[in-house]
């Protein structure tokens, strides 16, 4: 198979609502319980992008069987260069390198918008995640335990943080700007 890389658009929405929706009804990477509809799935394609935060899907073909998307990590000012991503991959298509895929493609994206720090927020501290991330450089800097209540269970949230461009080595724009 040939596997693609593009911006997301919202003509993806409804593949990316259906991939999303799986996870959220039978998995803990989420700690939704009920998944958000086409509609509004639409939004937040627009909502990232209207930013120019970078959504990504891999595609193979015209088929769409994963996404990834990096948000400012919390909304006041100082915040600006840190972002969170979100990746989630069709459910008959995981193991196969396409998380990897996403992921190394919005580590660049996110680099070239101009964030300098990205954290993995990782829902139930699903090991797959955690070592999707670590294999790309991530370095796990927290652990909070029973923040979520799904399937029946309590669910840690893992904290996985990597610097992008030069990191905290240097401002993030020309001296005298800030």
């Amino acid at each position: 198979m040939t596997h693609s890389v593009r911006s997301a658009t919202i003509d993806d929405a409804q593949a990316i609502a259906a991939i999303y929706a799986h996870h959220v009804l039978h998995g803990t990477a989420t700690y939704e319980v009920v998944p958000p509809t086409e509609d509004e799935t639409v939004e937040k394609v627009l909502a990232v992008t209207g930013r120019g935060w970078p959504f990504l899907v891999a595609c193979d073909g015209d088929q769409v069987f994963g996404y990834a998307y990096a948000t400012q990590f919390r909304d006041r000012p100082a915040y600006a260069y840190a972002c969170e991503n979100s990746i989630y991959v069709a459910y008959d298509r995981r193991g196969g390198g396409i998380g990897k895929l996403l992921l190394k493609a919005l580590l660049e994206a996110a680099e070239a918008y101009g964030f300098r720090q990205m954290v993995a927020v990782i829902g139930g501290g699903e090991p797959a995640s955690v070592a999707l991330h670590g294999s790309c450089g991530f370095e796990q800097v927290g652990r909070l335990t029973g923040m979520g209540w799904k399937a029946g269970r309590w669910l840690d949230t893992v904290y996985m943080q990597m610097a992008l461009g030069g990191g905290t080595a240097t401002a993030p724009f020309a001296a005298g700007k800030d």
